[in-house]
């Protein structure tokens, strides 16, 4: 009777502790969503969507990313090419995906920062993301056709002074930081440069190449191979120093004074989602960034690599964000309604 009544009590001790268990687990699930969600994270494939088409600066950063990516999570991770409208489409489309971790946004800075500020668009920059990381940076470089009698800056200024509104410059679309590059040129350097959006940075460049237009301002990656071949002319870089890739192409700031603009391609992700993904995210990012092989990589597309932390990358969208708007503003340009 003993024995018995020994084992029927260690049966209900068993179950009182089974129940506080699950009990306890379910408790700490509905308390720490998002610890739980990281924790089986990642159980299937995952989308980074590139506001531009495949072969430009941001797809080829974005695919590096999403490369190194699958080898840490072992999960299959799918580039995504969604052009249009100046980059906004992808850009509305990762804001407006569920933050479950499965869809992230390889940001540019025209579509992100620049956008909002000169249309509507169904997302805020700051408001509608979780910044990731910041993966690299890259001046522009000012292209022309040969056939444009000028063989650097300040001639092409003359040239345009000369011809106001005669020369066309080429663009990525209407938002993009292209656009806003030909816009800056034109007000500093007090020309009219008529303005002609195409749908993408390569889309720009492969204008001036057939004659369409005359000028653009391009990514090292689109410009770089036209230039060594001869196709189109280097006129001037963006940056605030000497560009390594590109070492006998003056600077802008030498001619126009002041004309220094550099884009960016970053990662980020549904405001809401896990930070204990964001961060596992924004690690990979980082040592992508200190790793030589992988820097060597980036400095053949012409980018200098940044790696930065979530907290870093949304200060720097911030900061950009403003003095954007400045700009805007101070240059008297229209929202398009």
């Amino acid at each position: 009777m003993f024995l018995l009544w020994v084992r029927m009590h260690i049966v209900r001790t068993a179950e009182r502790l089974a129940t506080f268990l699950a009990a306890s687990v379910s408790v700490f699930v509905w308390a720490f969503p998002g610890l739980a969600q990281a924790q089986i994270w990642p159980s299937r494939p995952i989308r980074i969507l590139v506001p531009f088409q495949a072969g430009g600066s941001s797809d080829l950063s974005g695919r590096l990313v999403a490369q190194r990516m699958q080898e840490v999570l072992g999960q299959p991770v799918v580039v995504e090419n969604r052009a249009g409208a100046g980059g906004t489409i992808a850009t509305e489309a990762v804001a407006k995906a569920a933050p479950d971790g499965y869809t992230f946004l390889l940001a540019v800075g025209g579509p992100v920062v620049i956008a909002p500020l000169l249309q509507k668009t169904g997302y805020h920059p700051i408001r509608d993301f979780v910044a990731v990381s910041n993966v690299n940076s890259n001046p522009q470089v000012l292209l022309i056709n040969p056939s444009v009698q000028a063989a650097s800056v300040r001639e092409l200024v003359a040239l345009a002074k000369a011809r106001p509104g005669k020369l066309n410059i080429s663009t990525a679309g209407q938002g993009s930081l292209i656009e806003l590059s030909a816009l800056m040129f034109n007000q500093m350097a007090k020309i009219e440069l008529a303005i002609v959006p195409y749908k993408g940075g390569m889309i720009a460049t492969a204008a001036v190449l057939s004659a369409e237009v005359e000028a653009t301002f391009a990514n090292p990656s689109d410009a770089i191979p036209q230039v060594r071949a001869g196709k189109l002319r280097a006129l001037g870089v963006t940056s605030a120093a000497a560009f390594a890739p590109m070492p006998d192409v003056p600077l802008m700031n030498d001619a126009v004074p002041g004309f220094v603009v550099e884009t960016w391609n970053g990662i980020l992700a549904p405001v809401g989602t896990s930070p204990d993904i964001v961060y596992r995210i924004s690690a990979i990012v980082q040592d992508m960034a200190r790793d030589p092989a992988m820097r060597q990589r980036m400095a053949d597309m012409g980018t200098t690599p940044i790696g930065d932390t979530p907290e870093q990358y949304r200060a720097f969208l911030e900061q950009q964000f403003a003095f954007w708007g400045r700009f805007v503003r101070d240059a008297g340009i229209k929202r398009s309604p």
